[in-house]
C-alpha cells in the first residue's frame, strides 16, 4: 500500500519581525536549561566501535530509575528523541493501512509521522483531562490498532490525565484486546503534573520520555520503556536505521541527567512554567476567556478567528501559533507557548487576545 503522503518537505520558518516576543516555537525557557560545559568537559573521547553496546549503561540505569519512580515497568531502550521512540513503536506492530489513535487537537508532527509511514490517524477528542474515554472508544471501535497518548503535558491544550480519567481509559483499552499503546510523556520532569498511565503492563505499550524539554532539544536522546516484545522489535528497526544513538549524546545526557544541580534546575522549571502559565490563565479569565493550562509549557486558547487573532497579536508584539495545524476536527484556538511569559507580560498579551477577539472567545469542550 502505497502511504497517503510522501514524507514533508523542510519549510523554512519565516523570520519574525523585530522585536516579537517568540511565544510560537515550542522551546523550554534557555536559562532553565541546565549548562553543557561542564558535562562535556567530563566527557570519554574514546570511540564506540560496531558490534559494541548500543545502550549506555549508566542511562539505562537513571531510565530506569526515572521509570520505576512512576511505576512504569519493562526493558529500556534509547531513541533519538520522542519522535523517533513513537515512530518507531508504532513499526513494531503496525501495517500500512492501520488506524492509529491521535489526540485532537494534537502535536501536528505526530499526525506527519503517522501519515507519513502509511498509517491513518482516527482524531479523538481531549478536554482538559486529557483523552476522552467515549472518544477513544468510538476510535477503537472503528478498527484502530493503536494509540497515541500524552498523558501530562499535552500539545497543544496542556491537559493532563486525572487519577479517575486513567482509569476509565484503561477499562476501555480493557475491552479491546491487542491495541498497542504509546505514552508520549515528552515533558515528565517539567510538566507539573504526576504521571498516569494508560497502558496495562500485561500488553503492549512503549512510554516515551523525551529529554529535550528537560535538558535541551539538541541532544536528542529519549529513553523508551517498554513490554519486551516491544522493546525487541523496536531496537530491532533502529538497527537496520542509525544502530544506535551516539554514545557522546548518552554520555552528555547521563552526566547532566544525573547531577544534583540539575535536579534542582529542572525543579525549578517545573515551578517556572507553572507561574508563567497559570498567569496567563488568570488574566484571561479577568476577561471571560477559558483557556486551557492545566500542564506542560502552554496554553490553548479558543478563539473564533484564528488568523485575525494571530495577526493582531503579531502587531502587538507576540508571535503565537494558529491552531489549524494542531487540529483535525475540534474547533479552532491558539497556542501560545508560555515558558518565557513573565507574569507582566500575561496581563499584556491577555489584554492583545481580549482586542483581537472582542469577547467572543469560543467556549472549550467538556
Amino acid at each position: 500500500m502505497v502511504a497517503p503522503q510522501p514524507p514533508l518537505r523542510v519549510r523554512a520558518r519565516p523570520p519574525l519581525p523585530a522585536g516579537a516576543h517568540d511565544l510560537a516555537s515550542g522551546n523550554p525557557d534557555p536559562a532553565l536549561l541546565p549548562p553543557l560545559a561542564p558535562a562535556l568537559r567530563r566527557l570519554d573521547p574514546g570511540h564506540v566501535l560496531y558490534g559494541g553496546e548500543p545502550k549506555l549503561a549508566r542511562l539505562v540505569e537513571l531510565a530506569q530509575a526515572d521509570f520505576d519512580a512512576d511505576g512504569v515497568s519493562g526493558e529500556i531502550a534509547v531513541s533519538s528523541g520522542a519522535l523517533d521512540g513513537i515512530e518507531r513503536a508504532l513499526q513494531t506492530d503496525l501495517r500500512p493501512g492501520d488506524r492509529v489513535v491521535v489526540e485532537d487537537p494534537s502535536w501536528p508532527r505526530i499526525v506527519d509521522l503517522v501519515r507519513a509511514v502509511g498509517l491513518q490517524p482516527e482524531p479523538a477528542r481531549v478536554d482538559e483531562r486529557g483523552l476522552r474515554p467515549d472518544e477513544l472508544e468510538r476510535a477503537l471501535e472503528r478498527g484502530a490498532r493503536a494509540v497515541v497518548v500524552t498523558p501530562r503535558a499535552q500539545n497543544p491544550t496542556g491537559a493532563a490525565l486525572d487519577a479517575e480519567r486513567g482509569r476509565a481509559l484503561r477499562d476501555v483499552l480493557g475491552r479491546h484486546a491487542g491495541v498497542l499503546v504509546v505514552e508520549d510523556d515528552y515533558a515528565a520532569a517539567v510538566a507539573g503534573a504526576p504521571y498516569v498511565p494508560v497502558h496495562d503492563a500485561r500488553g503492549r505499550y512503549a512510554v516515551v520520555r523525551s529529554l529535550s524539554k528537560v535538558l535541551g532539544p539538541d541532544l536528542r536522546v529519549a529513553p523508551v520503556a517498554g513490554d519486551p516484545l516491544t522493546i525487541s522489535r523496536l531496537e530491532g528497526r533502529q538497527l537496520v536505521g542509525p544502530g544506535w544513538v551516539s554514545h557522546l549524546l548518552q554520555q552528555t545526557a547521563s552526566l547532566l541527567w544525573g547531577s544534583t544541580a540539575t535536579r534542582r534546575l529542572l525543579r525549578r522549571a517545573e515551578r517556572s512554567y507553572e507561574e508563567r502559565r497559570t498567569a496567563l490563565v488568570d488574566a484571561l479569565a479577568e476577561y471571560g476567556i477559558a483557556a486551557c493550562g492545566r500542564s506542560g509549557l502552554g496554553v490553548w486558547v479558543p478563539v473564533i478567528e484564528e488568523t485575525a487573532t494571530v495577526q493582531l497579536l503579531l502587531e502587538r508584539g507576540f508571535a503565537v501559533s494558529a491552531g489549524e495545524r494542531f487540529r483535525l476536527a475540534s474547533p479552532p484556538g491558539i497556542r501560545i507557548t508560555t515558558t518565557t511569559l513573565e507574569p507582566g507580560e500575561a496581563r499584556v498579551l491577555a489584554a492583545a487576545i481580549h482586542e483581537a477577539t472582542a469577547g467572543r472567545a469560543a467556549g472549550v469542550s467538556a
